[in-house]
């Protein structure tokens, strides 16, 4: 891994930034999607590759030409991975968490805060919204996921990203999610690789995270309940229409259709979410309920 330039008023390439990320031999995923069309392409290779002229040439003509947003994956897949899914893992490079909703408040708690060392990159990824990451090393898979999901808890930020296999904005390149584009820029505050010891938040079980509200520790406990995000919206309605006999691919095809404006890839969140509904149903538990789904680990 190299350095990117810590200067705010100089913008490192989005070559600079994958390099300063990963390891040169590292195969990684680069995600290319176009909202209005529900197209996805995934390309996985090494960073050498992938940082080369004629792969940046092609990144910058589907942002700039073709309106695609630019994502990538932001851990190490294994040498034979074709797809990017957890299994697909094979070393944890960076924790981070997306901050989506007043932004600005939970970067300044982050940066405030004794629970966690400074940030490696703080993207502003849209008007007060930011992804903050943190390279890392040594941290097994299942303790990195419980730490991204305490992150998102502790930090108010967005839960769909606690994935492992989560895709992250590439700075450079614009934001084409909103009516008018937005250049997606990036802060370095800290050259370290940290490891699991410099966190300090309390990690507890995935589901808990949906049942729990959201940032407890900064917020005053309330009687007003917690506001019911899409997903769980999503998953109640298709674990109800499944009990009820509905059709498991019209499902997919409905939900899909319904979440294309604000998920990456919603054909794949949504076959995730009825596969993760169907599973539940055949295999209930008293007293617990499986978590919605809110993943974007888009595989294709």
């Amino acid at each position: 891994m190299t350095k990117v330039e810590s200067d705010p008023g100089k913008q490192p390439s989005p070559a600079e930034y994958i390099r300063a990320n990963f390891h040169p031999t590292d195969r990684i995923a680069i995600l290319v999607r176009n909202r209005e069309r529900s197209e996805t392409i995934q390309r996985i290779s090494t960073v050498g590759k992938l940082v080369t002229d004629s792969f940046q040439d092609w990144m910058r003509y589907k942002n700039e030409r073709d309106f695609c947003d630019i994502y990538v994956g932001m851990n190490a897949l294994k040498p034979q991975a074709h797809t990017r899914t957890k299994e697909d893992i094979l070393a944890i490079r960076h924790l981070y968490i997306d901050l989506d909703q007043d932004g600005s408040a939970s970067l300044a708690a982050i940066e405030r805060s004794n629970l966690v060392p400074p940030p490696s990159y703080v993207l502003n990824t849209s008007p007060d919204k930011y992804q903050v990451i943190w390279k890392v090393e040594d941290i097994p898979q299942a303790q990195a996921e419980a730490m991204l999901h305490a992150l998102a808890r502790e930090f108010d930020g967005d839960h769909a990203a606690t994935d492992s296999a989560r895709v992250l904005r590439v700075p450079g390149f614009s934001n084409k999610k909103y009516e008018q584009d937005f250049m997606v820029t990036v802060h370095s505050q800290a050259d370290k690789t940290y490891h699991l010891r410099d966190f300090k938040v309390r990690t507890e079980s995935v589901d808990s995270d949906y049942r729990g509200s959201r940032n407890n520790s900064r917020k005053p406990t309330t009687s007003e309940p917690r506001p019911i995000s899409q997903s769980e919206r999503d998953w109640a309605h298709v674990k109800s229409a499944l009990a009820n006999g509905a059709d498991p691919e019209v499902l997919i095809a409905e939900l899909a259709r319904s979440r294309s404006g604000d998920k990456s890839d919603p054909q794949y969140y949504a076959r995730l979410t009825v596969t993760k509904a169907l599973a539940d149903l055949r295999t209930p538990r008293a007293g617990s309920s499986a978590s919605p789904v809110d993943d974007e680990h888009l595989h294709i």
